[in-house]
Parts: C-alpha cells; structure tokens; sequence
C-alpha cells in the first residue's frame, strides 16, 4: 500500500470509531454507567475494536498462511489495512483520553498507545514486519473479554454468573493470547535480531520490554481483583457461618 492508501486508511479509522463512540452514547445506557459516561462510552468503542481486530487477525493468517513463516516481508493488504485500522483506533483512542481523562489516572495507557502507534506506523510505512504486527494483534482476542469485565462492572453486574464465567475466560485467554503471544514475539525477535536493522531491533525490543511488565502488573490485578477477593469473602463468610 502506497502512503496515501496509509494515511486515508488511519483517517477513515479514526473517524469510524468516532463515530462508533457517538453511536453507542445513543444507545441504552444502564443507570450505574450514567455516573461516568464518558467511561463507559470509551470502554464500549475499545470493546467493538476488539471483536473486529480479533476475527481480523484470525482471517489473516487463515486467508495469508504463508506470512506465519515470514514475518518481515511477506503479508496481505488485508493484513497491512488490519494494522492501518488498528492505528486509527489507538490514535482515536489516545486523543479521547487525553481530552476526556486526568494525565494522572491515563499515562499508562497513553504510553501503551504511543509505543504501539510508533511501532505500527513503522511496519505499515516501511512495510516490513507486518505478520509481526498482526501477531500482536492476537492480543486482541483477550481484550474482547478484557473490556467485557469493565462493561459488566459498570453495569452492576459483577455479581452474576455471567461475570464469573468472563472472568475465568478472560485470565484465560490472558495467559494465552497475550503472555504467551509476547513471550513467543520476544523469542523471535532474539532469534532473527541478525536478519532485523538495528533501529527496529531497539523498538521492537523496547516496545516487547514494557508490554511485557504492563501485562504482568494487569495479571497481578486483575488475578486479585477477580479470584483473590472473592476467595477472601468467601472465607470469611464460612467463618461467619
């Protein structure tokens, strides 16, 4: 894809899920939500990303199986609009925090989305390292689950069967689709770092180095938000008994 092709694809991305975000604040909003509209709005829109990315990075390597056996060069406009698309949302997505939230509660993730966009927008610009990105992508399949726990949380419905059975799919699919999906891209970048430039190198390395603490530390909550509390009430109140 020519850089014209780029730019138009991150654009009309940008927009769509600017779009998907005034869409969803049109729609029912349950009346715990209401207190933080804007949060449950975002949270929705990444929601939907998500659900699409995920089937998207799917279908590349299942339309595309030859870019699993080389990551650099080989891929698929289709695979090169998935990153493309993916660019608009994080840049939708940072500018929507950054307009909507305190810098003190959002820098992390606004410092998760700036690596991903600098990563990203080299491989969509130079056109190398494509079914990498698409890889990383794989993490997506997680986040569908990721940010369903935040929708049921915000909508008073932590207490249901359905958040429970989320909540074992998400630290699941956790383990699965984005420790081990970095694990595997750490690994492949020490093992063809000699086939990779040295400024590629630095960034994929870097990039891989505080993805990998970030999703370690959200493990950590996330294992004791959902498990290890639930476990200590449901202590106590055998004791109670």
């Amino acid at each position: 894809m020519e850089l014209s092709s780029v730019i138009l694809t991150t654009g009309s991305s940008v927009a769509m899920f600017k779009l998907v975000n005034a869409g969803i604040g049109r729609l029912h909003i349950p009346e715990s939500a209401s207190r933080n509209l804007w949060k449950w709005r975002n949270i929705s829109t990444s929601f939907v990303h998500s659900c699409i990315t995920a089937i998207w990075a799917v279908l590349c390597f299942f339309r595309h199986p030859q870019m699993a056996e080389d990551l650099i060069e080989t891929h698929s406009v289709f695979s090169h609009s998935l990153v493309s698309l993916s660019i608009g949302y994080f840049i939708y997505d940072f500018l929507d925090m950054l307009g909507n939230q305190k810098l003190s509660q959002s820098w992390e993730l606004l410092f998760h989305h700036v690596v991903v966009i600098t990563c990203f927008g080299l491989s969509v610009v130079s056109c190398r390292y494509v079914g990498f990105s698409v890889v990383a992508l794989l993490v997506e399949i997680n986040s569908v689950f990721l940010h369903l726990r935040q929708i049921l949380r915000m909508a008073s419905m932590a207490a249901t069967t359905l958040y429970r059975v989320n909540s074992i799919i998400n630290l699941g699919t956790y383990v699965v689709f984005r420790i081990n999906t970095l694990a595997w891209m750490t690994r492949w970048l020490v093992l063809n770092r000699d086939n990779i430039p040295l400024l590629a190198y630095t960034l994929g390395s870097v990039g891989m180095a505080i993805m990998t603490v970030m999703n370690i530390i959200l493990f950590c909550r996330l294992l004791r938000s959902d498990f290890l509390k639930s476990s200590t009430r449901e202590a106590k109140k055998e004791k109670e008994m």
